[in-house]
């Protein structure tokens, strides 16, 4: 799966020379982060104008008619940038990491619910906007990386943060947990 800058999202397989569908053409917004759900049965994308699309990878394409899978869900998360997200659990709860001129950067959603509702919590963090997300399941745990070098660790089950740690003199680009959740690493764009 690859996003551009130029939006388009396309699927490629092995031992095929061509992409084997495309799920958005050019024009749109550029892509900021593609992940697949654990059961690897759904994939979204966030964009540049703050937008989070979500699509089934069982597509059923038609080639006659040359109809391209649609998102199953489409919404503005964050009213400036998208960055990144990650799915929680059973992939029908979404984190979202962003930048929103109320500063609600970090956001929790239900994709169960109708977009309008579907915002269960936002944390104030990250004043310059939030760059990249990581979750640990074990413990319940959102880390994010923010522009100004700072990461945050936001306790799910209680909805708070717990800890905000200096990490970086500059962006954090990538965060990192190891497979037992004792450690996490992040990246700056430094």
């Amino acid at each position: 799966l690859t996003g551009a800058q130029d939006g388009s999202v396309r699927m490629f397989e092995w031992g095929h020379a061509q992409q084997i569908t495309c799920f958005r053409s050019g024009g749109n917004s550029r892509v900021t982060r593609m992940r697949f759900n654990y059961q690897g049965n759904k994939f979204g994308i966030v964009d540049a104008d703050g937008y989070i699309s979500l699509y089934q990878t069982n597509w059923k394409c038609c080639p006659l008619t040359g109809t391209s899978p649609k998102p199953y869900l489409t919404w503005q998360c964050h009213n400036k940038t998208a960055n990144d997200f990650v799915f929680i659990s059973s992939s029908s709860l979404i984190a979202t990491a962003g930048f929103s001129s109320d500063n609600r950067n970090i956001c929790l959603w239900d994709t169960l619910v109708s977009p309008a509702n579907s915002l269960v919590h936002a944390f104030i963090c990250h004043d310059s906007g939030a760059t990249v997300l990581a979750y640990a399941p074990k413990h319940q745990l959102l880390i994010s990386g923010g522009r100004k070098g700072f990461t945050c660790v936001i306790d799910l089950r209680l909805k708070q943060q717990q800890q905000l740690l200096q990490s970086h003199d500059s962006s954090v680009k990538a965060i990192a947990v190891d497979p037992t959740e004792e450690y996490f690493v992040t990246g700056s764009a430094e």
